[in-house]
């Protein structure tokens, strides 16, 4: 007979099950938690998910069908923006931008209301600014920056990714790497696109992880550890 797994461990499954569904902005039912875990009846889910309020873990608004919320979520915060992916982007050398929609991306609501677009960065000019090769902007449609703003800007039909200054009537457009040198635009050459509001990264798309790589395979010989 196969044994029964422990309702302490279940509930935190349930727990873990409902958690990422509130996270990605998609609110389980109770018989989606029943059918999730193959419960038998619906009120097993109910119980678990009753016990989870009771712990703190969870809210309950009121008796609508999917109502169980995080307690660190507003009982009227929205569903997260989707957001378009549109392509790429140089932190580098001035190149054309692609357009071409590859995605959505999910955006926390707090930005509702704005205009945004994402766009996947190219090169390390902003490597300093903790903005780097494979990294993804989300960007607030705007026309006009301020001095200090990281924003996406348009030269003569190309599009990189730079920090705005503005010294007089001298407009520079700065790498953040020493490696690269700003771009001093003429004033009719500069089109602001945007304002970068939030930067993401895959870490398996990371590009000290080759070298970490390389790193760990010359000095495998001498005792193993982790990085972190």
């Amino acid at each position: 007979m196969t044994p029964k797994t422990p309702p302490g461990q279940t509930r935190e499954r349930v727990y873990s099950f409902v958690r990422d569904r509130l996270l990605a902005g998609s609110p389980p039912s109770v018989r989606e938690v029943q059918e999730a875990f193959s419960f038998k009846a619906v009120e097993s889910a109910r119980a678990h998910l009753t016990a989870l309020v009771k712990e703190g873990k969870l809210l309950k608004e009121g008796s609508k069908a999917r109502a169980y919320r995080l307690p660190d979520t507003a009982a009227y915060e929205e569903p997260p923006v989707q957001v378009p992916l549109l392509g790429r982007v140089p932190a580098g050398p001035l190149s054309e931008a692609i357009e071409d929609i590859e995605s959505y991306l999910p955006v926390r609501s707090k930005f509702r209301g704005a205009e945004l677009f994402a766009l996947r960065v190219e090169g390390d000019s902003m490597r300093d600014a903790g903005i780097l090769d494979g990294d993804v902007v989300i960007v607030q449609r705007q026309q006009t920056a301020d001095p200090g703003d990281i924003i996406v800007a348009m030269i003569d039909g190309e599009a990189t990714v730079k920090t705005l200054f503005v010294e007089g009537r001298r407009i520079e457009l700065r790498p953040q790497n020493p490696e690269y040198a700003p771009i001093v635009p003429g004033p009719t050459e500069l089109s602001v696109l945007g304002k970068v509001l939030e930067v993401r990264r895959h870490l398996d798309e990371n590009p000290f992880r080759a070298a970490l790589t390389r790193y760990g395979a010359s000095s495998s010989s001498g005792g193993q550890g982790a990085i972190a």
